[in-house]
C-alpha cells in the first residue's frame, strides 16, 4: 500500500516535515481555500503540488473535490456545477493527479457529537453519542419535524442529556455538530442550517441515490478519458441525520450505486471506520466483492456500545479486524500486479487518530493529530509487513 498522510495545506498545524517523518510518502489534500462549485485551476493545483514535491512527498491523492448542494439536489445552477466539476478532474489529469476521493453527504460531511471524548489512558478521541445528536435536533435546533422521528424513549432520553447541559456545554455541542470538521466543506450557523436541512424534506433516499448515479454518469466519459478514478467515501456516521437519508452506508447501497455506473472509474474510498460503525455491513465481504475498484483506503477502527455510539478505537483494536482488512489489500494489491494494473498499488492513510503524548498540550484539528495518526501509520505498516511475509 502506498502510505499516505492527510494534510490541509500551509495553515495545517501538522507540516508537510512532519508527514515526511511519520514515514509517509503520499499526501491526500485538496484545495481547501476554493469556493465549492468553482473551477480548480491548472496554476492553484500546481503551486500546490510544488509545496508537497518540495518538501519530498507526492500529492497523490484529492480529498475532497466538493460536490456543491446543487448537484445533489439536482437544482439550480447543477449543470454548471457538474460542468466545473469535469473541468476540475480534467485539471487534475494534466497534473499527473488521477485519485479523487469525495462524498455525497447531504449538509453535513462527517459528524460527530465530541471531539475530545476523555479515554482511560488519558488520550482523547472522536465520538458520536445518539442522546446528544437528538437532543440537539430536538431542543437546540429544534427541526420541526424531529419530534415525529424518534420513539418516545429516545425524546425522553434526549430531553434528560439535554436538561443536564450546562449553556457552555450546549454551545460546544452545537459547534462540534455544525460549525465544520476538519476536511468537512461548510459550517453553518443554526439558521442557515435548518435553512440547508429543510431543502431536502422532499427528497426520498431513492431521489438520492438516482442523483449520485446520473452525476456519475454525465462525469463518466470524462473520467475514461483522462484516466481519474473517482472513490466515493461512505457516509459518516453510516445513518440517516436531521431526517435525510444517507445513500453509501450499507453493501446493498454500494450494489446500488455501481449496478447504475459499472464504470470501474467509478470506485470505492473503503472506510474501515465508517462502515464498521453498522454491525450488519460485513466488511470484508463488502470488500471482497467490489476489490477490483477500490482506489483509496482508510484504515481506523470504531467501537461500537450496542446502542447506537461509537468512539474513535486505536487502529488494531475496536470493532474492525485489521488483520483481515490489511490483508485483503494486500492480496488484491497482488492480484492487479499479476494482471498488469499499472494502480496496483492502493493509496491508504491511517485516519481519525487519538490526540495523545505533546499533542495533549497543542491546538491541533479534531481527529488529525499527529502523533495519533502517526501511531496508527506505525501499526498498519508493521502489520502490513508482517502479513506479505506469509503471501
Amino acid at each position: 500500500m502506498i502510505e499516505s498522510f492527510r494534510w490541509y495545506g500551509p495553515n495545517d498545524v501538522v507540516s508537510l516535515r512532519d508527514i515526511r517523518q511519520a514515514g509517509a510518502v503520499n499526501v491526500v489534500s485538496a484545495l481547501h481555500h476554493v469556493p465549492n462549485g468553482t473551477v480548480w485551476e491548472i496554476d492553484e493545483i500546481k503551486a500546490h503540488q510544488d509545496l508537497v514535491r518540495k518538501a519530498g512527498l507526492v500529492w497523490g491523492v484529492v480529498e475532497s473535490v466538493p460536490i456543491h448542494e446543487d448537484i445533489k439536489q439536482r437544482i439550480g445552477d447543477f449543470q454548471r456545477y457538474i460542468d466545473n466539476y469535469k473541468k476540475t478532474l480534467e485539471n487534475l489529469a494534466s497534473c499527473g493527479i488521477y485519485t479523487v476521493c469525495y462524498n455525497f453527504m447531504p449538509v453535513l460531511d462527517w459528524t460527530r457529537t465530541h471531539l475530545y471524548k476523555p479515554l482511560e489512558d488519558g488520550s482523547t478521541a472522536l465520538s458520536f453519542e445518539g442522546d446528544a445528536m437528538r437532543a440537539f435536533d430536538l431542543f437546540i435546533l429544534k427541526r420541526p419535524q424531529a419530534k415525529d422521528e424518534y420513539t418516545p424513549e429516545e425524546i425522553s432520553a434526549a430531553r434528560t442529556y439535554f436538561n443536564n447541559l450546562t449553556p457552555e456545554a450546549i454551545e460546544e455541542l452545537t459547534k462540534s455538530i455544525i460549525a465544520g470538521l476538519p476536511g468537512a466543506e461548510e459550517g453553518y450557523t443554526l439558521e442557515q442550517f435548518n435553512q440547508r436541512v429543510n431543502a431536502y424534506k422532499h427528497l426520498s433516499k431513492e431521489d438520492l441515490q438516482q442523483h449520485l448515479i446520473r452525476f456519475l454518469q454525465e462525469l463518466t466519459p470524462t473520467l475514461e478519458s483522462s484516466g481519474v478514478r473517482m472513490c466515493i467515501h461512505p457516509d459518516d456516521p453510516p445513518q440517516p441525520l436531521f431526517g435525510i437519508p444517507r445513500v453509501v452506508s450499507t453493501a446493498e447501497d454500494i450494489d446500488k450505486l455501481f449496478s447504475g455506473a459499472p464504470s470501474i472509474h467509478n470506485g470505492l474510498t473503503f472506510c474501515t471506520g465508517s462502515f464498521g460503525v453498522r454491525p450488519d455491513n460485513d466488511l470484508l465481504a463488502m470488500f471482497t466483492k467490489h476489490a477490483n475498484r477500490i482506489h483509496f483506503l482508510h484504515f481506523r477502527s470504531t467501537q461500537r456500545d450496542g446502542k447506537g455510539n461509537f468512539y474513535e478505537a486505536n487502529h488494531l483494536e475496536g470493532d474492525v479486524d485489521m488483520y483481515a482488512m490489511v490483508k485483503a489489500a494486500l492480496t488484491e494489491e497482488a492480484k492487479r500486479k499479476a494482471s498488469g494494473r499499472s494502480d496496483w498499488q492502493i493509496p491508504m492513510r491511517p485516519d481519525h487518530g487519538h490526540q495523545m503524548l505533546d499533542d495533549l498540550n497543542k491546538i491541533t484539528n479534531p481527529g488529525y493529530s499527529a502523533i495519533g495518526r502517526l501511531r496508527g501509520l506505525a501499526e498498519l505498516r508493521g502489520l502490513a509487513l508482517a502479513i506479505s511475509r506469509t503471501l
